[in-house]
């Protein structure tokens, strides 16, 4: 079963964000930027290197770079929650899997510390109990 789609109206900026952030990451984004911080320097000499031509180049990379923090975080966030959530699914479909770790990452860290704890144990364990050694560190003397 799909999940419903919200309408664009109301995830509008959802919608803008994904759409902005393909775009930003594109080759032709990188060149037109390129292309637009030559023109800055070559315009220069005209200007001859006033305060406001550097004011100019500072006050759109400012506003650009914050814009984009709040884009990139939008994008980061949908996809951390569609890959909880196809973990999730996958803890759910295999057998023998703990269904207890669905839905972890909303636990807090002290609620996590004691799993992460019994999960270094268990991997200690297996690391002594296995033939496998790890590599000695090449630079402690022996």
């Amino acid at each position: 079963m799909q999940p419903s789609r919200p309408t664009d109206q109301k995830n509008w900026f959802g919608v803008m964000a994904q759409k902005t952030a393909k775009l930003a990451g594109s080759s032709g984004a990188f060149i037109a930027i390129c292309a637009i911080t030559l023109a800055w320097l070559i315009s220069g000499p005209i200007f001859h290197w006033s305060d406001t031509w550097q004011l100019v180049i500072n006050t759109v990379t400012n506003i650009v770079s914050m814009l984009m923090v709040f884009l990139i975080q939008n994008t980061q966030n949908r996809e951390s929650v569609a890959q909880q959530l196809k973990l999730d699914e996958l803890l759910r479909a295999v057998r023998g899997a703990q269904n207890t770790f669905i839905n972890i990452e909303d636990l807090t860290e002290q609620e996590l510390r004691p799993i992460k704890e019994q999960y270094a144990a268990l991997a200690e364990s297996a690391r002594l109990k296995s033939e496998f050694a790890p590599l000695s560190d090449p630079s402690s003397p022996e």
